[in-house]
């Protein structure tokens, strides 16, 4: 990237003072003057397509904003991470797109943060050295969003996923739950040494899987919701819990087929436990129903935090003091026996103040408590809710908005595909209109939820955090509360979503139907047995 004074002096034109900068970035940068990087690196990259009437005032603006202190209008790009700092970032943990890292070192601007960079597939390719990816979304995506002008207007699918989280999930959960996070450029050294650094923490199908995109350019520099802010009141020890909730309701749509009615009955969470189980991904079916956790009752409430305590698969973590103490990092964990739940008691001693054996059972109240208090889980489900349609509905949108030949139609009979005339013969804002609902409640059933606990001392009535107050302990704790993995779900990936849903539906009535076998064949043995006595 070009230094401000080189594109000055090129251009013979001295610098303004600060306040001149930010008045004209403003003007200049009325769609987004968050993201000004945007703006400055069109310019640099297209120099053919500016326009000729453009003043020179106007670029050195564009030039000198993108090197504005963070937390001004300037660029949020302003921090690089080198080789150097490689050492002070550890594994965190992973999902299929991004990996997760955690700042252990010294310097102020990283400490309490979390950094997340990309992956690339092993079998695919990498991004293409610093060039930024100018299709960001597809054509059809850009319709879709034609609301959110910030995020069509962005220049990559990274940076659009973070305008997402800002411009649309934010306005819907609640800006005091989400956190959308900042992107700093990175070094090919940097992440080639932390490929490194971390490849023997990543579980094995991970690693088969992807490895760190080293030709990306930047990552996602975020808060660390398992820790409280450096500097904030109180400097004591803090727990967080991590719940992934799932989808929390059995789907009424009048587009779901007779074929797959049992989901109007069975959780979509159960009925994929059993697929999961079958391709061997997990070796015993959770506990956990999602139901529970969004019933509004404390007592199931409770009842759904017991069964991901016993079953965390990749659905339940908790940190001490930012450090993983309960669950896996980046894979499936196994269940919680004896020996885990002992050593997990223990650990929580230095938070929680209970009698022995009793401290786990205290986060599980306190846990509920903040879930109830808070109201994040009935924010989460109305997000999930705009998925009225159900995917069995919204898959005929989604081929009248690409133009393409409804493939599930043409391969039903004239009477079944009546069910969908009504689909197809509406208008095309209203597709639209299904699909990115569909989309923006995929993204509410696929996130996490961050719960931080810091008991509270006496003296300090001046916190910022609301707090919890456990009865059994006599402890008064701050919490906050935040979503994470708020993901932009791809048009791309809707026939997948579709095809999923069908492998889903197919593995559970299949696992019924053995099921049924085997109790009948019991049944049998058992009256034969009667007989022959």
């Amino acid at each position: 990237m070009m230094k401000e004074g080189n594109i000055a002096s090129g251009m013979g034109v001295s610098c303004m003072n600060g306040a001149k900068v930010i008045l004209s970035a403003i003007n200049i940068f009325h769609r987004d003057p968050e993201h000004p990087f945007v703006f400055f690196h069109y310019f640099l990259m297209y120099p053919s397509q500016q326009s000729s009437s453009r003043s020179l005032l106007q670029l050195e603006v564009i030039a000198t904003c993108s090197f504005l202190p963070i937390g001004t209008t300037g660029l949020k790009m302003a921090l690089t991470l080198k080789e150097e700092d490689a050492p002070h970032w550890v594994y965190r943990g992973e999902g299929a797109v991004n990996l997760v890292l955690a700042y252990t070192g010294s310097s102020s601007s990283y400490i309490g943060k979390v950094l997340r960079i990309r992956k690339a597939p092993r079998n695919g390719s990498e991004s293409k050295g610093g060039v930024r990816n100018s299709i960001a979304l597809t054509p059809q995506e850009r319709l879709l969003w034609k609301d959110v002008d910030e995020l069509i207007s962005s220049s990559d699918k990274e940076i659009a996923g973070q305008l997402y989280v800002q411009h649309v999930m934010k306005p819907l959960l609640g800006a005091k739950y989400v956190d959308a996070g900042m992107h700093v450029l990175v070094t090919r050294e940097f992440l080639e040494l932390v490929e490194n650094n971390v490849l023997s923490q990543r579980p094995a199908c991970r690693v088969d899987a992807a490895r760190v995109d080293t030709h990306c350019d930047f990552g996602l520099l975020m808060s660390d919701h398992s820790l409280f802010a450096n500097g904030s009141q109180g400097c004591g020890p803090c727990i967080s819990v991590e719940i992934k909730p799932k989808c929390g309701f059995l789907p009424l749509s009048r587009f779901i087929s007779e074929g797959t009615a049992i989901k109007r009955r069975i959780t979509r969470f159960e009925m994929h436990q059993a697929l999961k189980l079958h391709q061997g991904e997990i070796s015993q079916q959770s506990e956990y129903n999602p139901l529970d956790l969004f019933s509004g009752s404390k007592e199931r409430i409770l009842k759904a935090i017991k069964g991901l305590f016993t079953t965390p698969q990749n659905n339940f973590r908790v940190f001490l003091n930012g450090s993983l103490i309960l669950g896996g990092l980046g894979g499936v964990a196994k269940n919680t026996d004896v020996c885990i739940a002992e050593v997990f008691e223990d650990e929580l001693k230095s938070v929680i103040q209970a009698d022995d054996g009793l401290c786990t059972e205290n986060l599980f109240t306190l846990v509920t408590e903040a879930l109830q208090q808070s109201g994040v889980l009935d924010k989460l489900l109305e997000v999930q809710m705009l998925d009225n349609v159900d995917i069995e509905g919204v898959i005929h949108a989604y081929y009248d908005i690409t133009s393409q030949q409804c493939i599930v139609c043409s391969k039903l009979g004239e009477e079944q595909a009546k069910r969908y005339t009504a689909l197809h013969s509406a208008s095309l804002d209203e597709s639209l209109r299904i699909v990115k609902d569909y989309l923006i409640a995929a993204t509410a059933k696929d996130c996490s939820l961050m719960l931080c606990f810091r008991p509270r001392n006496e003296d300090d009535s001046g916190s910022v955090y609301n707090n919890v107050y456990l009865e059994s302990t006599k402890q008064s704790f701050d919490v906050k509360v935040y979503f994470i993995d708020l993901d932009l779900k791809r048009l791309s990936k809707m026939e997948d979503y579709y095809e999923l849903d069908k492998k889903i539906v197919s593995c559970y009535r299949q696992v019924i139907k053995m099921d049924q076998g085997r109790n009948e064949m019991t049944s049998l043995q058992a009256s034969n047995s009667k007989a022959a006595n």
